[in-house]
Formats: structure tokens, sequence, C-alpha cells
């Protein structure tokens, strides 16, 4: 039994390592929204602040499934969410929701 909880720590550790960082990822996406998130794109797209962390996230997994054309930036959002993680948009969510 002790084997196994050392085990299971060791393995959580490792995966945090591993976990994306939000600051990270978003350096990506300061281009278009902002480097605080508080820029409205094409003056269309409301600024990433001003948008619930959930929905955020929401709208990160309909872009890369191609559900979402949000403002018709369905097409160019999904290359930029297409490999990021559940946890990846968690991540940046949060992030951004920092930058509040």
């Amino acid at each position: 039994m002790k084997i196994y909880r050392i085990a299971t720590a060791v393995l959580a550790l490792n995966l945090s390592l591993f976990a994306a960082s939000g600051e990270a990822i978003y350096k990506k996406c300061s281009a278009c929204h902002g480097e605080k998130a508080e820029t409205k794109y094409a003056n269309k797209v409301p600024a990433l602040t001003s948008i619930g962390k959930e929905d955020r996230i929401k709208a990160l997994q309909g872009y890369k499934d191609g559900s979402n054309n949000a403002f018709g930036m369905g097409k160019v959002m999904q290359l930029h969410a297409k490999n990021l993680s559940n946890e990846d948009m968690a991540a940046v969510s949060e992030y951004i929701e920092g930058l509040k």
C-alpha cells in the first residue's frame, strides 16, 4: 500500500511538471487579442477578458472540433485550437481570468 501511495505521488508530480502554462499558451494569442486580452479583434470579436472562463473554454472546444464559427473566425481559430488539450484550454482561460 505504501508503494502505491508513493508511486501515485510521483506520477502526480510528473504530470504537474508537464502541465500547460496558460501564460506561455497565451503568448501566441496576444498578437490578435492584445497583451492583456483587452483587444476587440477586427472590431467584432469581444475582448477575451469580457468573456467568462467557462465560455472561453467552450468556445475553444468548439473551434477545435469545427462546430464554432463565431464572428466568422471558425477556420482561423481552428488552426490555433487544434493542438490544445482540454488542460491547455483550461490553463489559458485561467490565465486570461487573472488578467482582468
